[in-house]
């Protein structure tokens, strides 16, 4: 399991150092104009990271076994915070979205935390309810309500990208913990029908949609971001054109440090540059799997299913969104996009997860 542990850790440790040098290539130019200092995102980066590192810190040293004991009220602590963030005056509202908490220079997104107390909660209740898993009254029922709650609550911020990814986890772990097939078919079409309201019955989300399918029709409109990210990712060709040297990153391409940081990479790194980001990705991702696969109990098992479908599925979504293979969706690239509480919660996601393969090592 040690070689495992550190390769994992090597290949984590390795993204959020590119994540350290692309924040400050890809935000340089915007944080000198916008706020006077061009190392402001970075400044504010690495203090997310120092903070991320002491709760991965903590919860690596705790055993995480222990966790379980408070499995319901972490849960119950996301969903006060979800309903207090949609309270008027409580909740920050910004771009029409009403998704944080500010404290001072400090922003607080409760929707991070929500998705780890729910893989938290997820992983007791499966591993105690092992025997009646399959019964639609004690196994499917409780959960189906909580993540629908949940989903509501996300939802009403508004929040798709998050929404669609608590929705994920929870028939992930569901299926993995060994749920009827035939209820998690029906809540996968179920959803289809959902999604599809929550698309079209919202303006910005449908001009999306119809952006996504040709970006091209409306470059200058719904089209821009994906457009503009394709620009860049032509732009890099083989080789880049060079650390620092994007143009893409001078206020063409929005949310260039955060949702599209890929697309500047593979424009200042290149194909090459990408390839390794995704190969870095791949590493991780076997090797969090390979954890999995040596967790002894089900608690662990479960807790470790959760968060790597988790990372896995931000990863997905958001390089398939920059390179145009999925509909623009706010989730940033785990580990490397600038960002608060997403980093810290992904942070503390990994420690957990290290937590489950050092207890393993030591017969816990």
């Amino acid at each position: 399991m040690r070689d495992i542990r550190f390769t994992f850790f090597a290949s984590y440790i390795m993204l959020l150092c590119l994540g350290v040098v692309m924040i400050y290539s890809s935000s340089g130019v915007y944080a000198l104009e916008t706020m006077n200092n061009s190392a402001y995102f970075l400044i504010r980066h690495l203090m997310f990271l120092v903070i991320g590192g002491v709760m991965m810190w903590f919860v690596m040293i705790m055993d995480y076994r222990d966790i379980q004991k408070y499995a319901k009220p972490i849960l119950v602590a996301a969903l006060v915070m979800l309903v207090l963030v949609l309270v008027p005056h409580i909740g920050k509202v910004s771009s029409g979205a009403r998704r944080w908490f500010s404290a001072g220079p400090i922003n607080f997104q409760p929707s991070e935390y929500a998705k780890v107390a729910m893989i938290v909660y997820l992983a007791d209740f499966f591993s105690r309810k092992r025997s009646s898993i399959r019964s639609f009254s004690r196994g499917f029922m409780p959960v189906a309500l909580i993540m629908g709650l949940m989903c509501v609550l996300i939802i009403k911020q508004p929040d798709l990208g998050n929404t669609v990814l608590v929705t994920v986890i929870t028939m992930s772990m569901y299926f993995v913990a060994g749920g009827r097939k035939s209820l998690f078919a029906a809540i996968a079409a179920l959803a289809v029908p959902i999604l599809t309201v929550l698309i079209v019955t919202v303006p910005y989300r449908m001009r999306r949609m119809v952006s996504f399918i040709n970006p091209w029709d409306d470059a200058q409109g719904a089209g821009f971001q994906l457009s503009q990210s394709q620009i860049a990712l032509g732009a890099g060709g083989f080789w880049g054109v060079g650390l620092g040297k994007s143009e893409q990153k001078l206020f063409y391409l929005p949310a260039a440090h955060t949702d599209f940081i890929f697309s500047i990479i593979g424009e200042e790194l290149g194909f090459l540059g990408a390839l390794a980001v995704v190969a870095l990705f791949g590493v991780f991702i076997w090797q969090g799997t390979r954890i999995i696969r040596h967790a002894t109990d089900s608690f662990g098992y479960l807790l470790s299913v959760g968060i790597m479908v988790m990372l896995s599925i931000q990863v997905v979504v958001n390089i398939g969104v920059s390179i145009g293979a999925l509909p623009t969706k706010g989730l940033p690239l785990p580990f490397i996009s600038y960002g608060g509480s997403a980093l810290i919660f992904n942070m503390m996601a990994v420690g957990l997860l290290l937590n489950v393969s050092r207890t393993q090592d030591i017969g816990g």
